[in-house]
């Protein structure tokens, strides 16, 4: 998983409130655990005129003119600005694969769904809740500013704004210490591996028919 200590990006807005994670990805595309090629696919109901499935050459796809995914200003956008109660519906792994795989690093939210805003940190994205207002302001400073970018600071917990303002932000000491050393639930294990084996050698030496009957 990618360490995530500061980012700076262009901002993208989603002006909608209970976005889904069946619009951020689609049940049709959930036939794949790689946990990459999933960007073309994001918010894929909104993004194109057309039905998608999976395997399609997105790149000859008409495309909704009006979804902010597909403005030349937003373009290589990396810090999603979404409304309220972002990620809701299922549990699918898959919508947080596919904002990282599109290019997403942090996503700034009033609230998330709780399922959603975990997986986000399992996966090397940062999901930041800031008061309502706070969203709204960022939200009317993105619309009348091409090029608005965001740098996220995350050891200091705060985001810096074009203006030199910043607006600090929570998040809780686990998922930090997860997401500055890169660490998925996999590499959390890992951190522990000499204790791990310290463990299986002695089971082994006390239980050698356990092992002796595994080939």
């Amino acid at each position: 998983m990618r360490a995530f200590t500061q980012h700076q990006g262009l901002v993208v807005p989603m002006d909608r409130a209970n976005v889904d994670t069946d619009l951020i990805i689609p049940k049709q595309f959930l036939k794949s655990i790689k946990r990459t090629g999933f960007g073309p696919n994001l918010f894929d109901e909104l993004r194109y005129l057309d039905e998608g499935f999976p395997g399609q050459d997105c790149s000859n796809r008409p495309i909704n003119p009006d979804f902010p995914l597909n403005f030349p200003r937003y373009e290589g956008g990396s810090v999603l600005l979404a409304r309220e109660n972002f990620g809701c519906g299922s549990s699918r792994e898959h919508a947080p694969w596919a904002l990282e795989d599109h290019g997403f690093r942090a996503i700034i939210a009033p609230s998330f769904a709780d399922i959603f805003f975990n997986n986000c940190f399992k996966n090397g994205l940062l999901p930041i809740v800031l008061p309502e207002e706070v969203v709204h302001r960022l939200f009317e400073e993105t619309h009348a500013q091409e090029g608005y970018t965001l740098t996220v600071d995350l050891e200091q917990q705060h985001i810096h704004k074009p203006c030199g303002e910043a607006i600090a932000f929570e998040v809780d000491a686990f998922h930090k210490h997860c997401l500055i050393n890169g660490l998925d639930h996999i590499g959390l294990t890992l951190e522990h591996a000499d204790d791990i084996r310290s463990y299986e050698a002695a089971r082994r030496e006390k239980a050698p028919w356990l092992f002796d009957a595994v080939q």
